[in-house]
Formats: structure tokens, C-alpha cells, sequence
């Protein structure tokens, strides 16, 4: 197959040299023919000299050039977006409800097996730490500001990270009178962290975060104040990433690194901020057109020298002439207000012409959900799940939920690396030194230490559109090994399996004292003829022999020799032998 050489224009400069030497000027033409067709094969690219790529151009730029100079416009446009557009506040919503909620909730998972820990031990170690650790986390000085628990920081950590594209979080210790350990979690807006004197990027400092030769954080510059507040204080502190001698980790980054070599986040809705408002826009303007549409305004024709208030309805001079939104015009008797209506007098020769908007648009609503389903593209969050509108059918509902979760989890996994496990961590680190947990080796050797450290976060379970099918799901999972009790538990509504189990033990045994719940016996081996439901070894045809709960026996039943119960199953033979004990 040959290949097809394009149209090449001439040049001046071609037909000089063509005519001077006409051999040359074919063979100029010909190689640039031939360039021209070699640079036209393979992927088409901005700036291929295709009419649909014209005014596209790209440039290849590293991470931190592509998108630290955007930053300031990328936060402040989706903030407001936050603010003012109802799909972008779904956006951010269904993200911290979904893979935050009410919290992570941390539950001890130590290497019991390398410590050389007894089940025994490991647990009573385990509820130890778990108790201590809710003492900190449950209570509001865990805060530097004292506002909020750490469940509560993590959903303003997660919404901060969507919304301006990263968070920090400074560990610092702080000591307050009456609080047993000195850890704070103290977060930190995205636009506090910038150069010293706002002064440009460059290699090793970017985005107030200043790196090694390797790209690893070495210290972060914090302004004193926000850069937006009423009278901000142009002044930087450093904070060091980790600390010289014990390597502690002073600052933690929240983000979704996209690049190498990136070291601030994107906003999530930076992609979509064009869509968003123009979206916007338009259900502003469909939502005053149809307001607009709302109101009927009258025009009367009068002749000369007539009363223009004589509109023909009663106007016992009680109500004065005004306008639309009640205020008095002086001098402007030619409206009467009739309700959200107007009734209004022309003069003479004067002619109306009324405008028919076709409001509300029939065409409003697909072209908006294709719009929410770009954006949920964009964010991985199908468009069900934005609006809450359910109205497809079970599986297609149920498909949209589990590959929304499937980011969901994603997330929540990012979060606790990023944040939940680090905190638990230097928390430990304090408990260890104080004294209020026991565990040796800890401070000798790192494995011991990540042994000791070990733990599992769980929130917010995805719900459950058909409760009886999942269930049955679940537990036909659990009866055939693959999966666990803690685990569906887990994924349900996020608690932990063993202190449900507690609990409903504690639970029963409560109710047995009070004589509320009889022991059933349980059902043993029974010989042929011996059955208790008098009709041989095998129940009849269509005997329901699911355990009945001692609650809901109706005795009257049990003892009316004349049964007309339709419900129960027919007894053939009831003679005392058919019928048993």
C-alpha cells in the first residue's frame, strides 16, 4: 500500500530554486511532501495542523508548573461553587457522608502472633488501648482549637481536601490542665501553606512546601494568618516535616497526588468548574422564566378623559395604587395591584403585544441530568447519587451504588493512610511514654513498634436496597467461608462484629433474669414414629415447621379441641398415638 502524499503549497522560495535548478526543486518538494506525511501519521495531538485542532495547544510542563499557578482561581471557583451551586454541594456532601459519616471508628489489630501473645492477652491489650484511645479521640481537646473530636475532624479534613485540593494537619503537643495526654490535631487551610513573601516557585520550593534533591518534604512555610482575612499578618513560620533526633512526623499532607513530582492537590471539581456554572446559569434562568410565566398582566385599552382606575372592580378607596412589590410610585395612578397580578390602563392608540416564553421547557430536565451525568463522570459519583433520584430499576440502582462505593472506599482507604492511621499512631507514641499502655520493645525495634501499631478503620456501611436478598446474600457468604462475620458486619453499617456480639449477649442474659425469654430445647435425633408433629418421621404437605417464638403461641389455639384455624396443616389420624406427647 503506498502512502499518500499531501497537497503541498508552493513558496516563493520553491519556485526560485525550481526555476534556477529545476532537479532540486522537485527534490525539495518532494521531501517535504514526504516529511509532511510522516508527521501526520500515529495519534492526532493539539497542534497537528488538523482543522479540528486548530487554536488546541499543549505544552509539556512538570506537575508543579501545570498546576500551582491555577491554584488560587481553582480554590476560590469551586468554593463558591460550594456555596451557590446546589450539584456542587451534592458533590461535596455525598463524598464526607459516604466515606466519612458520622466517623472512622479505629479497632486494635496487633501481630499477636510476633509478640508472643495468648488470644487472652491480645485482647484484654486490645479493649485496653481501644478505651484509652476513645478517651482522647471522644473528647474536643483532641482538637487544637478545642471545637471538635476527631470524628468530627476527619469530615472537615475530607471536605477541605475535595473542595481547595489539600490539607495539612500539624501534630503538635499542646498541655492543658485535666487531660491526661498532650497530642492536638490542628488543621491547616490549603492557602496558609504558600512561599515566604508570595514570591515565585522554583525547584526545590513550590507551593510553600520546600523539598530535598530527592522531592521529599523538608519543612513547610505557614502564613500567621489566612491571606483572605480582614487583616492578614504577612508573616511565615517553618515547621519541620520530621523531627531531627526521633523522626517524628510533624505535618501531615492530604491529597490526591495525580503526577510525580506533585506537590499540591487539585480542587475535585476543577475539571467540571466550567460545566457547573454554566448549569447553573441555566436553571437560574429556567427558574425566572417560569416565575416570570407566573404572573398575568392585563392591559386595558381607554379612551381619553376616561378613569383609568375603572377597571371594573370594586375600589372602595381602601387599597392605594402601587407597585408589584408593595412600594407607592408618586405620580403613577396608572397601576392597580391585583395580588401577584397587575391590571394595567394604556393610552389611546396604544397597542399590546404579549410574549409567550413556553415556560416551564419540557427540554430542561434531559439536558440537565446528561450535564449531572458528565460531571458525575468527572468524579466518579454516578448521577443517581448525586440527586438521590432512584427511579431506575433494582439492578440498575444497585449497580450505580456499588461502583460509586467502589471511590468511596478508595477514598476512605487514602484517608486513613493520610491521616487516621498517622494520628493513632503518634498518639500511641505518647501513650507508650506516659506510661498508659503497656507495650515492650516498643521504642527497640520498628517491627515491634509496627506490631503494636496495627489497626483497622470502619465507617458508614453502603447501605442495603433489598435487606432480606443482601442478608441472605451475606450469610450464604459467611456459611460457605468466603467471607467473615466481622467483615459483613462491617460492610453493613460499620460496626464491630464482636461488641455487637457482646452486647446481644448481655442482651439475652438480661432478659432471661426477667423471665422474659425461655431457653428452647434443642432439636435431637428422632426415631422413626417419634416425631412431635403427629404425622409419622416426616412433616405433612405444606406443615410450616419453622420455630415458632413462645411470645406469639396463642394458648386459646392450643387448647380448643375445635380448631377452625384454616392456616393449620390437616392431621390425619388424631388419635393420642398420632398425635404424640
Amino acid at each position: 500500500m503506498g502512502t499518500t502524499m499531501p497537497q503541498i503549497r508552493l513558496t516563493p522560495l520553491d519556485r526560485l530554486i525550481g526555476f534556477v535548478s529545476p532537479r532540486h526543486g522537485v527534490r525539495r518538494v518532494r521531501d517535504r511532501a514526504m516529511w509532511g506525511s510522516l508527521s501526520n501519521t500515529g495519534y492526532v495531538g493539539f497542534g497537528s495542523g488538523r482543522r479540528s485542532m486548530r487554536g488546541a495547544q499543549a505544552a509539556i510542563q512538570s506537575a508543579d508548573r501545570d498546576t500551582a499557578p491555577k491554584l488560587d482561581i481553582l480554590r476560590a471557583s469551586t468554593r463558591d461553587m460550594d456555596m451557590n451551586s446546589p450539584v456542587a454541594t451534592a458533590v461535596h456532601s455525598r463524598l464526607r457522608t459516604s466515606v466519612i459519616g458520622y466517623g472512622l471508628s479505629m479497632q486494635c489489630q496487633i501481630d499477636r502472633n510476633f509478640l508472643g501473645l495468648t488470644d487472652k492477652d491480645a485482647e484484654e491489650w486490645q479493649q485496653h488501648t481501644q478505651r484509652e484511645f476513645r478517651m482522647w479521640a471522644d473528647s474536643r481537646e483532641c482538637d487544637a482549637t478545642r471545637t471538635q473530636n476527631f470524628y468530627e475532624l476527619q469530615g472537615l479534613a475530607l471536605i477541605s481536601e475535595i473542595m481547595s485540593g489539600d490539607v495539612f494537619a500539624a501534630l503538635p503537643y499542646i498541655q492543658r490542665k485535666g487531660v491526661p495526654y498532650d497530642l492536638r490535631v490542628q488543621l491547616i487551610e490549603a492557602d496558609l501553606v504558600c512561599n515566604p513573601g508570595r514570591t515565585y516557585d522554583t525547584d526545590t520550593l513550590a507551593g510553600g512546601i520546600e523539598v530535598d534533591v530527592n522531592g521529599a518534604p523538608v519543612r513547610y512555610h505557614v502564613m500567621s494568618s489566612h491571606p483572605g482575612s480582614f487583616l492578614p499578618v504577612w508573616k511565615w513560620n517553618q515547621i519541620s516535616a520530621y523531627g531531627e533526633k526521633s523522626g517524628r512526623r510533624n505535618m501531615l499532607h492530604l491529597y490526591d497526588r495525580r503526577r510525580p513530582g506533585q506537590r499540591r492537590g487539585v480542587p475535585l471539581l476543577a475539571p467540571v468548574i466550567e460545566t457547573l456554572k454554566q448549569i447553573t446559569r441555566l436553571t437560574e434562568a429556567e427558574l425566572m422564566a417560569a416565575v416570570v410565566t407566573s404572573f398575568f398582566t392585563a392591559f386595558i385599552k381607554t379612551e381619553s378623559g376616561s378613569d383609568p382606575l375603572d377597571t371594573g372592580f370594586a375600589n372602595d378607596g381602601t387599597s392605594e395604587p402601587s407597585l408589584v412589590d408593595g412600594s407607592q410610585r408618586a405620580g403613577d395612578d396608572r397601576m392597580y395591584e391585583m395580588g401577584s397580578g397587575t391590571i394595567m390602563s394604556l393610552d389611546k392608540n396604544e397597542s399590546v403585544e404579549l410574549a409567550d416564553p413556553k415556560r416551564p421547557n419540557s427540554a430542561f430536565e434531559p439536558f440537565f441530568n446528561a450535564m449531572v451525568k458528565l460531571i458525575g463522570a468527572a468524579t466518579e459519583i454516578p448521577y443517581e447519587l448525586i440527586l438521590l433520584n432512584f427511579t431506575a430499576s433494582y439492578s440498575a440502582s444497585r449497580g450505580a451504588l456499588l461502583e460509586a462505593w467502589k471511590m468511596f472506599k478508595m477514598r476512605r482507604a487514602r484517608m486513613v493512610w493520610q491521616f487516621c492511621q498517622p494520628v493513632y499512631e503518634a498518639w500511641l507514641v505518647e501513650a507508650v511514654s506516659r506510661g498508659r499502655v503497656k507495650a515492650p520493645g516498643f521504642f527497640e525495634d520498628p517491627a515491634v513498634r509496627t506490631a503494636w501499631s496495627g489497626a483497622s478503620w470502619n465507617g458508614p456501611g453502603q447501605g442495603q436496597l433489598s435487606p432480606v436478598q443482601e442478608t441472605e446474600a451475606a450469610l450464604k457468604r459467611i456459611a460457605g467461608n468466603l467471607s467473615t462475620h466481622n467483615k459483613e458486619t462491617a460492610a453493613l453499617d460499620g460496626d464491630d462484629w464482636e461488641t455487637m456480639v457482646a452486647t446481644r449477649g448481655q442482651e439475652q442474659r438480661t432478659l432471661r433474669g426477667l423471665g422474659l425469654v425461655q431457653d428452647l430445647p434443642a432439636p435431637g435425633p428422632v426415631a422413626p414414629g417419634e416425631s412431635g408433629n403427629g404425622a409419622g418421621d416426616r412433616p405433612s404437605d405444606g406443615e410450616d415447621t419453622t420455630p415458632t417464638d413462645p411470645e406469639e403461641i396463642d394458648l386459646e389455639d392450643m387448647t380448643n379441641p375445635e380448631d377452625t384455624n384454616p392456616n393449620r396443616p390437616p392431621v390425619e389420624d388424631e388419635t393420642d398415638e398420632g398425635q404424640g406427647e
